[in-house]
C-alpha cells in the first residue's frame, strides 16, 4: 500500500476521448515529508509518518519542533501515518509528491465529513414522520416513544434512534479511480466525490479492494 496527504480543492469535470463526461475531485498534493519510520523491530509493524504544510515557528510546540528536527525539516501542521511496505525504501526527510500515483490506479480516500450540527431524528436516522392529522399537533418530526417492555422497562437502550450531532465523522470513499496526475499543478484528479469540504485534508491510499489498477482513461487533448 502507498499513500499521501492532500487537500480537497473541489469538483470539476473532464471529457474522455470518446466524449464521456467524467466528474472528478481535484486533490492538491503539497510536498509530503517523511517525518518518522516505524519498523517491525521497534514498533511491531511497518509504517511511514508523513507531514504536510509547514507550521510557523512560534505556533509549534517544543515536541513538534523536536520531532521535525529528527527529519531535518520544519514543524508540520498535519501528520498522518501510512501502513506501507511499498514505501519502505524512503528515508527521513524524503519528499512524497503526486507522482506517487498514476492514471488508472484505484484508491481509497479518507477525510472528515461535513459537520451539520445538531440534527433531528428524521434527518439523522431517516425516522418516519408522525401522521399529519388527528391531533398530532406540532410534533410531526419529533422522536416517538422511548419506552421499553419487560424486564428493562423505563430504560433507554444503547443505540436508540434519537436526535444528535450529525456529520464531522472520519469516513472513507473506497475504490475510486485516479483519472489524471497533473504534476504541473501538483494535483490528482480522482473520479467521483471524496469526503469533506473544500480545503479539507484527505488521505489518498491504495485501495484495499483486490483490483489495484485499471487501464487509464484517454482524455481529450486540447493542445493544438
Amino acid at each position: 500500500m502507498k499513500g499521501l496527504i492532500g487537500r480537497k480543492l473541489g469538483m470539476t469535470q473532464v471529457f474522455a476521448s470518446d466524449g464521456t463526461l467524467i466528474p472528478v475531485t481535484v486533490v492538491k498534493v503539497f510536498p509530503n515529508v517523511v517525518t518518522q519510520k516505524k519498523t517491525m523491530e521497534n514498533d511491531g509493524y511497518v509504517a511511514l509518518q508523513l507531514g504536510m504544510e509547514d507550521l510557523k515557528e512560534h505556533k509549534a510546540t517544543k515536541a513538534n519542533k523536536g520531532h521535525a528536527a529528527k527529519a531535518n525539516t520544519a514543524p508540520k501542521r498535519f501528520y498522518r501515518e501510512i501502513r506501507t511496505d511499498e514505501m519502505a525504501d524512503l528515508e527521513l526527510g524524503d519528499i512524497v509528491s503526486a507522482d506517487l500515483f498514476e492514471a488508472g490506479d484505484k484508491v481509497d480516500v479518507q477525510g472528515t465529513s461535513r459537520g451539520k450540527g445538531y440534527m433531528g431524528a428524521v434527518y439523522r436516522n431517516n425516522q418516519k414522520l408522525l401522521f399529519a392529522s388527528h391531533g398530532a399537533g406540532p410534533a410531526h418530526r419529533t422522536i416517538g416513544s422511548l419506552a421499553t417492555n419487560g424486564r428493562t422497562n423505563a430504560r433507554i437502550n444503547k443505540g436508540r434512534i434519537m436526535a444528535g450531532q450529525e456529520g464531522n465523522y472520519t469516513t472513507t470513499n473506497q475504490n475510486l479511480e485516479v483519472i489524471k496526475v497533473d504534476m504541473e499543478n501538483d494535483c490528482l484528479l480522482i473520479k467521483g466525490n471524496v469526503p469533506g469540504p473544500r480545503r479539507g485534508v484527505v488521505v489518498v491510499k491504495t485501495t484495499v479492494k483486490p483490483i489495484k489498477h485499471v487501464d487509464p482513461v484517454e482524455l481529450v487533448n486540447y493542445e493544438i
